[in-house]
């Protein structure tokens, strides 16, 4: 256990932000450092094949110690750390035996991780808890995967009586922008399947996800004097406000749940003249998300016919798509890891992402990829935390995979 918080420790306080207006790859420089010190770890731990590219992906293998063939199988987690909140000079606070109460996390600043607020804390009474001060995000996500698979990777080196096949471990940049598997090299990897550690509670096991789309909104206004404004003036920001509420308003990311999709408004700025709206476009079903991205089309379209043309301009992009598809071939591989879990003693939470992951996009690219708690819980802010003993049973539920996947091919 102190073995596992040390090393998360060490990663959280590298701050590996990823940057959603920096086309280049990485997105963000620092990002290397995590990077360089991961292939550090992978050499002392006994890794092979060990790899960095010029893009900042880390591979490597641990080598099968069977006589006979087993299919090889992959871990992956990502490097960065959401652009959303600050990841700059973490400072950790550790929280040994949870007593159910308030955690204090900035006295000074009246920050407080509270159950009455975060429910899920109450699992974790008698555990040790990992929280920052309240000044920035943890990093849990995605660094407590990267401890997991790192730590699974040095058990079993340290414990050849384990048997498994070839395995193969993976740790990507930019996911948090979205672009983590965009230069991920498929046949490189050479792994017939993978998971990545990349859930939230314990027993989380997904291989289903959002259909994702981003949308830009440019609405064109005219600046005049608003003393001689009117009839002349256009205030693109009072458009935008008839746009946003031109959309369902039972229909946004904190009115929806399971597999309900949504439109989400999650960056706005403006002025007179011109005003922008980023959204994101959500649905687990193709046919629904389809028709989301035609109304949101059609919503500008009919604003447009008494504005003017081009008073409202949509920019769409699809981001990712929903992996069930992908997944639904080739089961036996969630199988395995839900038989793991069982053997652990812990419950499967087989559920649908309200999200996306590397998973989805590598499953769209060859890699079939379900995703596997990593245990950390209130991603991206600041009251964001991770239990210690959720990390270790992520560890082992790679570890039994290894196992069970050899056992399976067994001859």
């Amino acid at each position: 256990m102190q073995n596992i918080t040390n090393r998360f420790i060490k990663y959280i306080s590298i701050d590996t932000q990823s940057d959603p207006n920096n086309p280049e790859f990485p997105s963000t420089e620092k990002q290397w450092n995590l990077a360089k010190l991961l292939v550090e770890e992978l050499t002392e731990i006994g890794m092979q094949d060990i790899s960095i590219d010029e893009n900042a992906y880390v591979m490597a293998t641990l080598p099968s110690n069977v006589d006979f063939k087993v299919p090889t199988i992959g871990f992956i987690a990502h490097i960065d750390t959401s652009p959303d909140y600050s990841g700059t000079n973490v400072k950790a606070q550790i929280h040994k035996n949870y007593d159910g109460k308030d955690i204090i996390l900035n006295a000074e600043e009246n920050i407080v991780l509270s159950p009455d607020y975060f429910e899920d804390l109450l699992m974790y009474k008698g555990q040790t808890i990992i929280t920052t001060d309240g000044s920035t995000l943890l990093g849990a996500d995605d660094k407590a995967g990267i401890v997991e698979i790192i730590t699974a990777m040095e058990y079993l080196i340290q414990h050849p009586e384990i048997k498994h096949g070839k395995i193969r471990v993976g740790f990507t940049p930019d996911e948090e922008v979205g672009k983590g598997a965009h230069k991920f090299d498929v046949d490189k990897f050479g792994a017939e399947w993978a998971y990545t550690m990349d859930g939230s509670t314990v027993g989380e096991l997904e291989y289903e996800n959002f259909n994702a789309a981003g949308a830009k909104v440019t609405i064109n206004g005219k600046i005049v004097h608003p003393g001689y404004a009117k009839g002349k003036m256009i205030n693109s920001m009072s458009i935008a406000a008839d746009f946003i509420n031109g959309l369902p308003k039972n229909e946004t990311p904190e009115t929806t749940e399971g597999y309900e999709g949504f439109f989400h408004l999650h960056g706005m700025e403006g002025e007179v003249e011109k005003t922008v709206l980023e959204y994101i476009i959500r649905d687990h079903d193709m046919d629904i998300f389809l028709k989301r991205k035609k109304q949101f089309q059609e919503l500008a379209d009919k604003m447009n016919e008494t504005l003017g043309v081009n008073t409202i301009q949509i920019e769409m992009k699809d981001q990712y798509f929903n992996m069930r598809k992908k997944i639904e071939p080739v089961m036996h591989i969630v199988d395995i890891a839900e038989e793991a879990m069982k053997e652990l003693g812990i419950k499967p939470l087989i559920k649908a992402i309200r999200g996306g992951t590397d998973g989805s996009q590598l499953s769209y690219k060859g890699l079939p990829c379900p995703n596997i708690f990593a245990g950390g819980h209130n991603f991206h802010g600041r009251y964001e935390f991770v239990p210690v003993e959720s990390i270790q049973k992520a560890t082992e539920v790679i570890i039994k995979i290894a196992e069970k996947t050899a056992k399976k091919y067994l001859s």
